[in-house]
């Protein structure tokens, strides 16, 4: 089983504009409202390529019940703490289509705070995980969790033998890599968070890719958006995949799909370490070029491509 944390869901508001103006009343293309957040993307990707997984975190409020609606709505499983004050976020994602392509803002509000006896609650729901199963930490904390809050998730489960995916930023995922994360996927200005300075190229970013395997992360996953990503593996071998084609209308959940490709592709024993990073590719490319998360008729039209190009078996 998969098992997906996002500590600070949301309700994402997709607003869509065409030359926005500000200090100006503007009107509104469409709207869309989904249950959001870089775990729950990951389930919702990952249930598209025929996945199961069940998505854990903190839900709260009229905003948290129509973020379970929605999941449920999808044949995703939860098993959120429902948190008995406060609600959860809603985050503002603003698409304006210019004639120079699409400007996007997000505005993004902090979400409930996370009481001691809720935690527990929360821990106690992680102790139903068991050996062999995956656990994927992605995302931010409410500011009421300690800032190394995953390092603690991992050292309460070191006892089991499972499979760590982790997709964070700064000390919340370089505080995970003593706990050997089965796999860490950080884009370029993530590393240039960690080390200080952005790398410049695929050598840098390689380099950045292997201190990090040197502090513990097994396989390092780096998606470098045009340039398309690489796989730094446990046996310190370095597998490359193209970017997909296509016009980019959206960036939010990109990464997140890119993870969710891999690691589907990944955990089928008839796959190899290149095909899943194709398949992450494609699934980051179909997000990419969608309005939403990739949907799998996307995934594998992307996938055929890039299969072809790589001169590989077709799906």
């Amino acid at each position: 089983m998969v098992y997906t944390v996002t500590l600070n869901p949301a309700l994402d508001h997709i607003v869509y504009t065409s030359n926005l103006k500000t200090g100006a009343v503007n009107r509104m293309n469409r709207e869309i409202f989904d249950a959001g957040g870089k775990g729950i993307n990951v389930s919702v990707v990952l249930n598209e390529l025929s996945v199961k997984s069940k998505a854990l975190g903190f839900t709260a409020g009229f905003t948290g019940e129509e973020i379970e609606r929605r999941l449920c709505e999808r044949g995703i499983d939860t098993d959120f703490v429902r948190l008995s004050s406060g609600m959860s976020r809603v985050n503002v994602k603003l698409k304006d289509y210019t004639t120079d392509g699409v400007m996007e803002t997000e505005i993004n509000s902090d979400g409930p705070d996370i009481s001691d006896e809720a935690l527990k609650e929360f821990f106690v729901k992680l102790g139903v995980i068991e050996d062999g199963d995956v656990l994927v930490l992605a995302g931010s904390v409410p500011k009421s969790l300690p800032n190394n809050i995953y390092e603690h998730i991992l050292e309460y489960l070191s006892a089991k033998n499972i499979k760590v995916a982790v997709d964070a930023s700064g000390e919340l995922l370089t505080s995970t890599l003593k706990w050997k994360p089965f796999i860490i996927k950080p884009n370029l200005d993530e590393l240039g968070e960690i080390f200080g300075e952005r790398p410049n190229s695929k050598v840098e970013a390689i380099g950045y890719a292997k201190t990090l395997q040197e502090m513990g992360a097994k396989n390092v996953l780096v998606s470098m958006a045009g340039d398309g990503a690489f796989l730094l593996n446990e046996q310190g071998e370095t597998v490359f995949c193209d970017a997909c084609s296509g016009k980019v209308r959206n960036s939010v959940g990109a990464g997140d799909s890119m993870l969710a490709g891999f690691l589907s592709g990944i955990l089928d024993g008839d796959t190899d370490e290149e095909y899943a990073l194709m398949l992450g590719t494609a699934a980051g490319g179909a997000t990419a070029f969608s309005d939403g998360l990739a949907k799998k008729a996307a995934i594998l039209d992307l996938m055929k491509v890039l299969l072809k190009k790589h001169g590989e078996k077709s799906v």
